[in-house]
């Protein structure tokens, strides 16, 4: 599958007045706001937790506006990091809120549609030393056409940390989807996942639980950036239970289903595209392998 995305200039875009539409610094340090037309980005930081700190990407989108999670789905580009220019820097872990499902004029995405703060652990070379972020951020929005994006911000953050920890930061940890176990009790779950069917019959069988199944949802990622997995569809079943199938497409060529573990995020409620308002979406992350007939 090939990302579909059409690109235009950002003069084109409606203008993001960054001095009218923000609300004033929370608590923690950040960063100055970088802002394409669109959309703003800046660091945020918070306690230091161990050897690590915590930090986030928060991004503010104008009003009508979305754009894409790491997996953007049948059309679209996942944002791209860039933490080179960084200091004292290990690596920088980045966390992902649950997504929602969007249409573009025929094709499917996967992102937000509001606000959102990426969360991230930040793992100093020493963690006696302060560290210095700095990302350039490649990225999407779209309003009714989608355009490129780049941010660039920076911020020191001190060896002991910025605490306290910003609220908007607290409140996007809790939408991250919980790492789980196949088969674990609880719901949101995934009780099943099977490969079905030969050549082009072959599909992908997810069997789940989910407390508000209308609203429920499934991205299924492959184990690397090559693997373009379709959205799946949603199924009847009993007992309560979600199916959701999807056909085996976008696996790269010479690859095996039965021998790479995918990833399953699956989403329980009504969420708004885990922004900065309404309720956010239960969420649950599985790896697992495909059971084969």
């Amino acid at each position: 599958m090939i990302a579909n995305v059409r690109f235009v200039a950002p003069l084109l875009a409606a203008p993001f007045v960054v001095a009218l539409s923000l609300s004033p610094a929370e608590a923690g340090i950040e960063s100055p706001w970088s802002a394409p037309d669109g959309t703003a980005v800046r660091l945020i930081a918070g306690a230091r937790e161990g050897d690590a700190h915590r930090a986030g990407v928060e991004i503010r989108l104008s009003p009508g506006w979305k754009t894409y999670w790491r997996y953007p789905g049948d059309a679209g580009i996942p944002p791209h990091f860039d933490w080179s220019g960084s200091d004292n820097v290990e690596r920088v872990e980045i966390a992902w809120p649950a997504p929602i499902r969007f249409d573009e004029g025929g094709s499917t995405s996967i992102g937000y549609k509001h606000d959102v703060t990426l969360p991230l652990k930040v793992v100093p070379k020493d963690p006696a030393q302060p560290v210095r972020l700095d990302l350039t951020l490649d990225f999407a929005v779209c309003s009714t056409i989608c355009q490129p994006a780049s941010a660039s911000v920076g911020l020191a953050i001190p060896a002991e940390g910025a605490g306290p920890t910003p609220p908007m930061l607290e409140t996007a940890a809790t939408r991250v989807p919980q790492p789980a176990a196949l088969g674990a009790p609880g719901t949101p779950g995934i009780e099943e996942v099977r490969l079905e069917g030969t050549g082009d019959k072959a599909r992908i069988r997810v069997v789940a639980r989910l407390a508000t199944p209308d609203a429920g949802d499934l991205f299924v990622e492959g184990p690397n950036e090559d693997w373009a997995l379709p959205l799946p569809a949603r199924q009847p079943a009993a007992d309560g239970r979600t199916v959701f199938v999807l056909p085996v497409d976008g696996v790269p060529k010479g690859a095996s289903l039965a021998d790479n573990p995918l990833r399953f995020t699956l989403v329980d409620g009504k969420g708004n595209g885990t922004g900065t308002n309404g309720d956010a979406a239960r969420a649950v992350e599985v790896t697992a392998r495909l059971s084969t007939p």
